[in-house]
């Protein structure tokens, strides 16, 4: 198992900076309140304006929450908004952008953005460290499709009632519109990669 250290760009600090700017404009591009949201997605109007302040830095389980929410994709949350451009060819990994839960451990590369490659399809690398868990309640917004790859250790995926075991080489699709819980299993880390599309 590869163990990468973010570049410098994506250190703790730059991305909870991020993370305070994209929450707040999302939130307030879809009007709602500090309270409104925190009844949305189950998270206290406390924390969300710690996240929002850049005073906390959020684990995967409450930005999955905050994007449920909101009705986006966590991808919302933590890349930057851009202008409209023409499809990007080729992005190298240094313009892959990592974020690291500072709980779980649970490493997320944004190896390709939605619509930038003008295909709608996004592609997410996820390292999981052994015996870590993350979960995500069912998304509130548009539905998507998401196809998980799986390449190192073994992974459970519970997809509301219904779970899976996957080992290196599987393939699962499944999309937002139950709870999900992804645990690593055995006795080492996992790595995936996860597809999302429009359903």
């Amino acid at each position: 198992m590869r163990n990468e250290s973010p570049p410098p760009s994506e250190a703790p600090g730059h991305l909870d900076a991020l993370i305070a700017t994209r929450l707040l404009a999302l939130r307030q591009a879809k009007g709602l309140s500090l309270a409104e949201l925190a009844e949305l997605s189950g998270v206290s109007k406390a924390m969300i304006s710690k996240v929002e302040r850049a005073q906390s830095s959020p684990t995967a389980v409450l930005l999955g929450r905050l994007a449920a929410g909101l009705g986006v994709s966590l991808a919302q949350l933590l890349t930057e908004e851009k202008e409209k451009e023409a499809p990007q060819r080729l992005r190298t990994k240094a313009m892959q952008e990592v974020w690291r839960d500072p709980e779980a451990g649970y490493l997320r590369r944004q190896v390709a953005e939605r619509g930038a490659t003008g295909s709608g399809v996004e592609l997410v690398e996820v390292e999981l460290p052994r015996s870590a868990q993350v979960g995500y309640p069912r998304w509130s917004g548009k539905p998507y499709r998401q196809c998980l790859w799986m390449l190192e250790g073994a992974l459970r995926v519970d997809y509301g009632d219904d779970r899976f075991e996957l080992e290196p080489g599987d393939c699962l699709d499944f999309g937002v519109d139950r709870p999900l819980v992804f645990k690593a299993l055995g006795r080492t880390a996992c790595r995936y990669l996860l597809v999302a599309s429009a359903d």
